[in-house]
């Protein structure tokens, strides 16, 4: 019988990790008629001014905005604002790439996404389907498909949340009871040693902390070219404040330093789970 191979994820934020900016800012902000600086200065005098958190605020204001321009509030139409966006190169065949590359070593590879933004957009892009389990933010619908409240905020604080949400093997967001239930480290589906996160900045750093914290690694992302300046002293930042392990930048193409960087943990990981093997009385 072949051995059983080892369970390993990788966890991703999405805007400006896995795609460029805020997936809003494609079709839905100037849907509304606003511009991306106004949309979002308005978030933040919102949450200002209720003292409330920026998540819940922005996805107040979308409905706001949306509400005020007759824009369509359905499922469907932010699954269709998904569809549209675009990512960082060699992100669309990374997925399999990585999983082959897995593979080869013994090791079973799963993805999940823990991104403040919205559930309904990345569940509508053409690398949806590549994932274990999409933590985003979202709205609750009523009978007729549209978007009536907020559902779920992850915001930067409770993004750790999630990553022990994959450590026991729990794929929703409402059972609080499961996450919180004694588990020993050896029965828990998923080792946080085992676990990659990748992100592209201040939002991630306690993701980031809490996976390197335990044995895994981050690495932090940031836009090749000029543009990408700004992320990239960022993560360099983060790195030798040891918030994250390394940084690359988005370029998910094979041979590319992301594409290596990370098949070289994936290595390590297996010849961890080999010595351990190896030596075990």
């Amino acid at each position: 019988m072949p051995a059983k191979r080892i369970p390993v994820a990788i966890a991703y934020d999405f805007d400006g990790t896995l795609a460029p900016g805020n997936m809003q800012d494609r079709e839905f902000i100037p849907d509304v008629q606003v511009t991306p600086a106004k949309f979002w200065g308005e978030v933040k005098a919102l949450a200002k001014e209720h003292d409330m958190d920026e998540i819940l605020a922005y996805l107040e204001l979308m409905l706001q905005k949306a509400n005020a321009a007759q824009i369509s509030i359905k499922k469907e139409t932010f699954a269709e604002y998904g569809r549209k966006l675009d990512f960082f190169p060699g992100v669309e065949d990374w997925f399999a790439r990585t999983n082959i590359h897995a593979k080869g070593l013994g090791l079973k590879l799963s993805h999940y996404i823990i991104s403040s933004g919205l559930r309904e957009m990345i569940h509508g892009t053409r690398i949806a389907k590549h994932f274990d389990y999409i933590f985003a933010s979202g709205f609750r619908y009523d009978h007729n498909g549209i978007a009536v409240w907020p559902a779920l905020a992850v915001n930067y604080t409770n993004k750790a949340q999630y990553l022990f949400r994959i450590n026991k093997g729990i794929q929703n967001s409402y059972d609080n009871t499961t996450i919180n239930q004694v588990m020993a480290e050896n029965e828990r589906p998923l080792p946080f040693a085992n676990m990659i996160y990748l992100g592209d900045g201040e939002t991630d750093i306690p993701a980031m902390k809490m996976v390197t914290y335990q044995g895994g690694r981050a690495i932090a992302v940031y836009p090749k070219g000029r543009g990408g300046a700004k992320g990239k002293a960022l993560c360099k930042e983060l790195v030798e404040n040891k918030r994250a392990n390394g940084a690359a930048a988005a370029d998910y193409t094979t041979g590319g330093n992301l594409d290596k960087a990370v098949k070289a943990i994936l290595e390590q990981i297996a010849a961890r789970e080999r010595f351990k093997s190896a030596t075990k009385v």
